[in-house]
Formats: structure tokens, C-alpha cells, sequence
């Protein structure tokens, strides 16, 4: 039922094919984010037609509301949603660890106050791979505790511990039409990051999750993790480096081996009026724009480039017209989809090295230049 095949590599860098239940992925690929079972200010169909084959949604999220066990009975996931293609669920892990008010870990699970209402719950791994399994995604993630990447001696602990919770998550999995992924944690040491790697990939999970990183340590720590632990894993099973994906990330993430990514960037910026070009950021809101008729980018292909000028989308800002975020969610959306699917060509034809410092460059430039019009 999955089945992750390599067609081509360009060094560390390479394609494949990935078999689910609702589809087939071509890797490396980028997950639009449904936290909440919907892509922010874009219907199902949208995100389809933008090249998307694979969503993203958050199981903390989804268990507090409307509840994992609503979905079930409405059918799961897909069809709640309305969206055929394959689903990724996280395990809820990160969330309790960043946006509950309160939490107490034990070696059984964790115990938090929502960050909605302050009523009290509890995650174990059995109890996540549960909600996951009413949610019915594709690929589901074992249960994991991310910590603070400054404190050492805690990394090393909640790495192990980790480490457990994975054997359970494996032991509590029932249904075989879901692909639960390991994940692999350490911060930002070497040596706990190696031990990880080895440890999750002797788990022989269908694929494997890179977490703990894009949580405060520099670019060049979490490439040199990257380096560390993607040499470590299995060449036959699909990598995914968890909530990482802006296109400076993706770029150097491909590079070093990875083949799935998410990230919220995209439809954030959205709505906050900022949209990628070849200029740097366009903030959308700035009154040079005010009669200017050019596309957001002339070389881009999605809906919003081909019909409508910078002018037209800063109107709909002003006038505080929800056209406005859907219309750079699109374009956002669009550019990261369209750079990946770029990058698979570069693999296929054997020059993604020598596009890779251009790529760089340009979106590099790209996330420090903000063009106000």
C-alpha cells in the first residue's frame, strides 16, 4: 500500500514516487498547512489546481475542535474536508509543547490545559495515534516531545524519551492504511542527532521526520543537522523535515537529502499583505502601488498573476476585502509549489547544483529585500 521509489538524484539530492491510499506524491514535495482542516482563505478545489498534492493538518488542533471522534463519524478527514489527495497529520507533539497555557510530562504522556479554553487533557503516544486514526490521514506521525534546543541536558532526556513513545506509537498502530512515521529528535548536538537517526531507523517506519529544528537555532545549525542525520537514514524511505519550508529551506533542505516539506509561510505572509516576486517582498499595502498595473510576477502562472495587477490587489487591502488573502494566498502558495516542481526538473535533467546557488541568491535576496512600491 506505500511504496517510496527513487527515479533520479542529482548528489544528495533526488526524486521519487510515493504510493498512498488516496494518491501518488512526487518527491521532493511542499504541503500547503490545513491546520484546521482547511488551507487558510482557499477552498479545496484552489489548492488543487495550484499543484498541491498533499495537505497538511494538525491533530491538537483538530482534537479540541470540532473533536477527532466528529470527524470519524463524518467520515474522516478526506471527506470532511473535501479533499481527495493525500493528508499528513502531525502528532500533536509540538503543539503541546508550544501553545498549551500549561503542561506536565511524564514518562507516560503529557498532561496540558487547552490553549482555547484552560480545560485540562492529556496526549499519551496510544491516545495521539487514536485521534490520528479517527482523522484517517494518509501519513501519520508517532507521538514525540520537542524541547528547547538550548537546554542540553533536557534535549538528551526528551530525546530518549522520544525514543519510547515511538515503540509505543508502532504497538498502538492498528489501521494498515495509514503510514506512521518516526521521529527523529537531539536539538542541535551531533552526537544525540546520530543516535536518533540510528534509533528511528531501526524502527523500519515507512518513512521518517526530521523534528526540532526551525525552533530558534541558526540556519547553519540545522543544516549541519541536516547533515548529520540525513546520511543515517534509509535511502528507501521518504524523509520529511517537519514545519520547515521557507524557499531558502527547501532549496538547502532538497540539497541535503529531504523530500517533504511543510510550512505556514505562504498564506501568513498572505495576510499580512506580503507576496513573493523577483523583486524581494512586495508589501501589498504600500501606496506605490496604488496605480501600479504590473502583475505581483510576470513569469508566474497562477490565477492571481495572470489576471490581476498589483493595483487591483492593493484596492482589495484598503478596502479590507477578503478577496485580498486569497488572492496572495494563491500567489504565495503557487511560488513555493512552482520552485519545487522546478527543482525536481533540475534533479531529473542533472544541474540542480549549478541552479542551486542561483536559486539561492534569488530567494535569499528574496526574503531580505521588502519592496514597499
Amino acid at each position: 500500500m506505500f511504496d517510496f521509489t527513487i527515479i533520479a538524484k542529482n548528489n544528495r539530492a533526488r526524486i521519487g514516487i510515493f504510493t498512498t491510499p488516496h494518491g501518488t506524491l512526487q518527491t521532493p514535495v511542499f504541503a500547503p498547512v490545513g491546520t484546521q482542516a482547511a488551507v487558510k482563505a482557499l477552498t479545496p478545489v484552489q489548492v488543487a489546481e495550484l499543484g498541491a498534492s498533499l495537505v497538511l493538518s494538525n491533530t491538537y488542533h483538530l482534537y479540541l475542535r470540532p473533536g477527532d471522534d466528529l470527524v470519524a463519524e463524518l467520515g474522516g478527514l478526506h471527506r470532511f474536508m473535501r479533499w481527495p489527495r493525500p493528508i499528513l497529520t502531525d502528532s500533536g507533539g509540538f503543539q503541546v509543547f508550544s501553545l498549551a497555557q500549561t503542561r506536565v510530562v511524564d514518562e507516560d504522556g503529557v498532561t496540558f490545559k487547552s490553549h482555547i479554553d484552560g480545560s485540562t487533557h492529556r496526549f499519551t503516544p496510544e491516545r495521539s495515534i487514536r485521534i490520528q486514526e479517527n482523522l484517517g490521514a494518509d501519513i501519520i506521525m508517532a507521538f514525540d516531545e520537542c524541547a528547547d534546543p538550548n537546554d542540553h541536558e533536557y534535549i538528551k532526556l526528551a530525546m530518549e524519551r522520544t525514543h519510547r513513545w515511538a515503540e509505543r506509537s508502532l504497538k498502538a498502530k492498528r489501521r494498515a492504511d495509514q503510514a506512521l512515521f518516526g521521529i527523529v529528535q537531539g536539538g542541535i548536538d551531533p552526537d544525540l542527532r546520530a543516535v536518533s537517526a540510528e534509533f528511528i531507523a531501526s524502527l523500519d517506519t515507512p518513512g521518517i521526520a526530521i523534528g526540532g529544528l526551525s525552533v530558534g537555532e541558526t540556519k547553519d545549525e540545522m543544516h549541519a543537522m541536516l547533515d548529520v542525520v540525513t546520511p543515517l537514514l534509509p535511502e528507501d524511505k521518504p524523509r520529511y523535515l517537519m514545519g520547515v519550508g521557507t524557499p531558502e529551506d527547501i532549496i538547502n533542505g532538497i540539497a541535503r537529502g529531504i523530500d517533504i516539506f511543510d510550512c505556514v509561510l505562504p498564506t501568513r505572509l498572505a495576510r499580512h499583505h506580503s507576496a513573493f516576486s523577483p523583486e524581494g517582498r512586495l508589501n501589498m499595502m504600500n501606496a506605490g502601488f496604488a496605480r501600479d498595473e504590473r502583475r505581483i510576477d510576470e513569469s508566474c502562472d497562477c490565477y492571481t498573476c495572470k489576471t490581476f495587477t498589483r493595483a487591483y490587489i492593493r484596492h482589495l487591502i484598503v478596502a479590507k476585502e477578503l478577496l485580498a488573502g486569497t488572492l496572495l494566498s494563491i500567489h504565495n502558495l503557487r511560488a513555493l509549489i512552482r520552485l519545487v516542481e522546478d527543482i525536481r526538473g533540475y534533479i531529473a535533467d542533472g544541474t540542480f547544483e549549478e541552479q542551486r546557488p542561483i536559486l539561492l541568491e534569488r530567494w535569499e535576496n528574496n526574503a531580505k529585500r521588502k519592496v514597499n512600491g
